[in-house]
């Protein structure tokens, strides 16, 4: 719709009678709920913003800065610097291109990005190494605990590679990278494991991704939350493995977190 009918549309909601309720969106989703709610205007908020990114829960935010936004290791570093300045606590570099030619990045360059992260930081950001070797087609488990090794050794603070294999090889990666900490991605790739399970694995950090996301672009809910007719991606976008679209991983961890929490809660009440 041309801007000049957008306008004429959102002043007759002014002055027609009963004017009209708008409500504040904080990001795409948010709006594409409201538009399906029902609203005839919709508007964004600095508070709104503010609370999406983390700003009003006065908890750690950890951004995803994908391979960490340019060229060069310096690159690399100034948006290291701009997270830091933005409040973030959390960094995750990873060392895929964009490039569908060679989408990851060779071991030294990889590396170098890394330290490159990590001499920015300076103890101020969490910095995470990633390698995305099984996501892009490369399921090789050696290469990426050599990558991983790599991300501790400059420094990383923690280290993930999305959906390993199968639980053995997470073990693998965190025995090789200890006593570095794992980020998980919801499980590894053959099944749906608990938060228990996965903490059982040594995984000291479980991410969810897109797993709590509710809708698709159409403002349509989906079958355990993932669009219908549209595959399931990852937080990179890539779609996730057959078992993963079908099991419901929002529902199985969100399910074991709130059992591991309650149980920590338990336990802490008995103990006082």
């Amino acid at each position: 719709m041309p801007g000049s009918e957008l306008y004429e549309q959102f002043m007759a909601l002014h002055t027609r009678d009963g004017g009209l309720v708008m409500p504040n969106a904080w990001d795409g989703l948010s709006a594409l709920m409201l538009a399906d709610a029902g609203f005839e205007a919709i508007a964004t908020s600095s508070a709104t913003i503010a609370a999406t990114l983390g700003r009003l829960t006065g908890l750690p935010v950890n951004g995803d800065f994908e391979d960490g936004y340019g060229d060069t290791p310096e690159d690399v570093a100034a948006t290291v610097e701009a997270a830091v300045e933005s409040g973030l606590t959390g960094i995750g570099v990873e060392d895929a291109s964009g490039d569908l030619d060679m989408p990851i990045r060779d071991f030294d360059e990889a590396v170098s990005r890394v330290r490159s992260a990590v001499d920015a930081s300076k103890g101020r950001i969490v910095v995470t190494g990633r390698t995305d070797n099984f996501i892009q087609g490369r399921p090789d488990l050696d290469d990426t605990i050599r990558r991983l090794t790599a991300f501790a050794e400059v420094g990383a603070d923690v280290v993930y590679a999305p959906f390993p294999p199968d639980r053995d090889a997470l073990v693998a990666i965190v025995t090789a990278v200890a006593p570095t900490p794992v980020n998980v991605l919801v499980s590894p790739s053959d099944k749906v494991l608990t938060v228990t399970e996965l903490q059982q694995a040594a995984g000291k950090r479980i991410s969810l991704g897109v797993a709590l996301h509710p809708r698709d672009g159409s403002g349509r809910r989906g079958r355990e939350g993932t669009p219908r007719g549209r595959p399931r991606l990852g937080d990179d976008g890539h779609e996730l493995r057959p078992h993963q679209r079908t099991a419901g991983p929002r529902q199985e961890l969100t399910r074991s977190a709130r059992i591991t929490d309650s149980s920590s809660r338990d336990h802490k009440t008995k103990a006082g």
